[in-house]
């Protein structure tokens, strides 16, 4: 590589200003999951004063990781930071219906302390939860990086845009991708491999909703995709594994994926 190049990577580092990494922005994150579930680390607070100190300590982080990525720079960023730990304990009350509808649902959980340390259908969740109500403040950035990180770590990939209603349940979750503007109601219930998509791809459709809409009571299945903002799969319905749907079905249904080549049998 000759000397230009080098240089020209070397002025780009000179002018970057510190900011904190994405890891580091996660770790915040955490941090606020970890005070509504301590089960999560163990940690135990000496007094109610020395936990509302924590608090405030990470309200004033986040003020300065927004000030540090330029995330909110038109917007009245202490204001933001303070709305947002306002919110908590409406975040809290819904991530709790989350532990309850994975615990309800699923016949391995053997209890919701188990849920909240292990299940990575519950870390993606929890992840989403703050970045959406981060993304719901104005907040850029920031609502990406931490769905991202959720994503790398368990192969669950929620857009920070979409909205989802109590009591939802991932089960094992490995492949999910729930895009933007998406609508998911209560008590529905996600499998591996399950894609919430765009029917077709085209940046003129920015803003647009262009993501299916799930009703209350819905059983999504392995493998099943759903396309198109005009989609909506009606209350109460279950779609099965490997299904691919572009249209919308009334509530109640139950579609199948039905192999269109026989068995082969071998001997």
């Amino acid at each position: 590589m000759d000397e230009d190049f080098y240089r020209q990577i070397f002025n780009k580092q000179q002018n970057q200003e510190s900011v904190p990494s994405n890891e580091e922005i996660a770790g915040w994150a955490l941090a606020v999951i970890h005070l509504l579930y301590p089960e999560r680390t163990g940690l135990v607070y000496k007094s109610v004063d020395e936990l509302k100190a924590e608090f405030h300590r990470l309200e004033k982080e986040l003020c300065a990781i927004m000030r540090a990525t330029k995330a909110c720079v038109h917007c009245n960023m202490a204001q933001a930071a303070a709305t947002f730990f306002n919110s908590l304990p409406e975040l809290y009350q819904v991530l709790n219906t989350d532990v309850a509808a994975i615990f309800e649902g699923d016949p391995a959980a053997v209890s919701e302390f188990e849920i909240v340390r292990t299940y990575p259908g519950f870390y993606a969740i929890a992840l989403y939860r703050v970045a959406h109500q981060l993304w719901q403040e104005g907040i850029p950035l920031l609502p990406r990086i931490l769905t991202e990180h959720a994503h790398s770590q368990t192969g669950i990939d929620i857009h920070p845009a979409a909205l989802i209603g109590e009591y939802f349940h991932i089960d094992h979750g490995t492949g999910i991708v729930i895009g933007e503007s998406v609508v998911i109601g209560r008590h529905v219930k996600l499998y591996q491999g399950v894609t919430l998509g765009a029917l077709s791809v085209s940046k003129h459709m920015a803003g647009s909703k262009r993501h299916p809409t799930v009703e209350d009571d819905v059983t999504i299945y392995a493998g099943a995709t759903i396309l198109g903002g005009e989609t909506v799969i009606g209350h109460h319905s279950i779609i099965g594994g490997n299904v691919w749907l572009t249209k919308s079905v009334p509530p109640y249904s139950k579609i199948y994926h039905k192999p269109e080549t026989p068995a082969i049998e071998i001997s």
